[in-house]
């Protein structure tokens, strides 16, 4: 088992290097660079001035240089004008040229500035992956029970009635995205002039004008049930009927076992063949989906969190990618790829848990 955990560490380690590399290159073309450049300086800046700029600011040299700068396994960049002046990654106005360390990559905690926030990338990402993470917890806590009871219930009577009606809510579910069922909870829920929420106001059952709030913006400083349903349902929806038809599946294949007609043989009750000998064989697979709706949570929050106006990761994300906010949007970068890196393990090592007899080779 420690084998496996380290030579998996180490392909997660490969993997992560060439990700971010990838990620590195890619937010890092000339193009971008010289789109920077007059954001932060002046539009009206001639090709020569852009230049200047990119090499004064530690754009230039060779790509791999910069990528080594950025983690911090290169000494960081340093530029003296004609003043004397010297500038650099590792410089601040705190930390002066002379006592400023050669190392100060992301790997010594220094994620750069946001050149759109004006503020270091470690306060803003840490602020909005707090916000993110209330979120992703609400939608988990809601999705991951709802999905794996609609999935067990479907499968433990295969083609009855209540399987089939479970079945098509949970197409349904599959095939709407976000941005269409946030838009439908809205006007549904979150609208003062159509939906029900008039309707409800009207006849007396809600006080205010809408039974939730259409943005999660007042979330951000307190969660409540109001301002906060509509983004966890949005996200959840899609999610709970993905593992709900996974786990139906897993669960009628299950049901269909030797071992599951040898105990109703012998006289066990139904529950406790579902419950003792079904249920944890018709997990493993569930397992694998519950832990990709991580990585697949962040991508879903970009398109919520913009619809909602909640400022959380998808939100910061989006504001990066729209202001060519390039250490933003790198450190976005590093969090999707741990995120998904240590689910992955964590879903492989869950193997061994619901299932010994299954070999790590």
């Amino acid at each position: 088992m420690s084998l496996f955990v380290l030579r998996r560490l180490g392909l997660m380690l490969l993997m992560a290097l060439v990700l971010t590399f990838a990620v590195f290159c890619l937010t890092n073309l000339q193009p971008n660079l010289e789109k920077l450049a007059r954001s932060e300086g002046s539009v009206r800046m001639t090709d020569e001035s852009i230049a200047n700029w990119i090499v004064q600011n530690g754009h230039g040299g060779s790509m791999v240089t910069r990528y080594g700068q950025w983690l911090g396994v290169v000494p960081g960049w340093t530029y003296t004008d004609d003043k004397g002046v010297t500038r650099g990654r590792c410089i601040s106005a705190e930390v002066p040229a002379e006592a400023a360390p050669r190392y100060c990559g992301i790997l010594q905690g220094n994620w750069g500035f946001s050149t759109f926030a004006k503020s270091p990338v470690t306060t803003v990402l840490a602020r909005s992956l707090g916000h993110t993470g209330w979120l992703m917890l609400a939608v988990m806590l809601v999705m991951v029970p709802t999905s794996l009871l609609l999935g067990v219930l479907s499968g433990m009577r295969e083609g009855s009635r209540t399987d089939r009606v479970l079945s098509a809510f949970a197409i349904a579910t599959t095939a709407t995205p976000e941005y269409v069922s946030g838009v439908i909870f809205v006007a549904l829920f979150g609208s003062a002039t159509a939906g029900l929420s008039p309707l409800l106001n009207q006849w007396g059952w809600i006080e205010g004008k809408t039974l939730f709030l259409g943005t999660a913006t007042s979330a951000m400083d307190d969660i409540t049930f109001w301002n906060f349903s509509l983004p966890v349902m949005t996200i959840a929806l899609y999610g709970i009927g993905y593992i709900a038809r996974m786990t139906r599946a897993s669960m009628t294949e299950v049901m269909t076992q030797q071992y599951i007609r040898t105990a109703r043989l012998k006289g066990v009750s139904f529950r406790n063949v579902v419950m003792k000998h079904a249920l944890r064989n018709a997990l493993i697979a569930p397992f694998t989906v519950i832990m990709l709706q991580f990585p697949w949570l962040l991508n879903g929050v970009v398109i919520v969190e913009t619809l909602f106006n909640y400022k959380g990761f998808g939100w910061t994300l989006v504001q990066a990618a729209g202001n060519n906010d390039i250490n933003m949007l790198l450190a976005c970068s590093v969090v999707a790829v741990f995120v998904v890196l240590v689910t992955q393990l964590i879903s492989d090592i869950g193997y061994v848990f619901l299932n010994p007899r299954i070999r790590l080779s």
